[in-house]
């Protein structure tokens, strides 16, 4: 069996470095981006559109040329394990899914993607053999046509020059960007941190 390109234990491998371990969830994403690009036509130039924030995303950038920096990749979060491969200019396209009916008939599945038992109940190895074994025969297909131009814009936005920190940032208003106005996760190190303190 192929994913991909690739034989099914060469993307295990991959997902184990680029997702930094056997996430099921990376696993049966690959399974449907496979079935995606399978049913696009050969000669196709493609973006994707991801419908979860979780796990898939890296799935489509193992396997496609369509990543979060280079635009190709839109992340519209409906919360749904899906994925839909399209012609960037024509907008013709095949979404893939998880079809939950599918999923109930096989339990290790069932309980991890449907969140009956907690993760640390799970039995892992079984989940992972189930996913080989019936990751293809879960997804739903649907041909769809996307609406090119009702998609957030993908172009870089216009940036300004915080007046405060004098580093380049999205447009405020203010003029002082978000990390200035305390939006941000980061917080200068203590002075006598050894990384931070200048050389003489």
């Amino acid at each position: 069996m192929n994913v991909g390109s690739y034989t099914y234990e060469e993307f295990l491998q991959k997902v184990r470095e680029f997702h930094g371990g056997l996430a099921p969830g990376v696993i049966l994403g690959g399974m449907i981006v496979d079935t995606a690009k399978r049913n696009l036509p050969a000669d196709c130039l493609f973006d994707a559109i991801c419908e979860t924030d979780k796990c898939l995303p890296d799935s489509i950038q193992m396997l496609t040329p369509c990543t979060i920096g280079n635009g190709w990749m839109r992340i519209i979060n409906t919360g749904r394990f899906a994925v839909t491969l399209y012609d960037k200019h024509k907008g013709n396209g095949v979404r893939v899914f998880v079809d939950v009916s599918k999923v109930k008939e096989f339990k290790d599945m069932d309980n991890w993607f449907s969140c009956l038992i907690p993760k640390k109940e799970q039995n892992k190895e079984r989940l992972l053999d189930s996913i080989r074994d019936h990751g293809y025969d879960v997804l739903g297909l649907q041909h769809v046509k996307v609406d090119i131009g009702s998609l957030p814009n993908k172009e870089i936005a216009d940036y300004a020059i915080c007046k405060k920190c004098h580093e380049s940032c999205l447009p405020t208003g203010s003029g002082v960007c978000l990390a200035c106005q305390g939006k941000t996760y980061t917080s200068p190190a203590n002075e006598g941190c050894c990384c931070c303190t200048k050389s003489n």
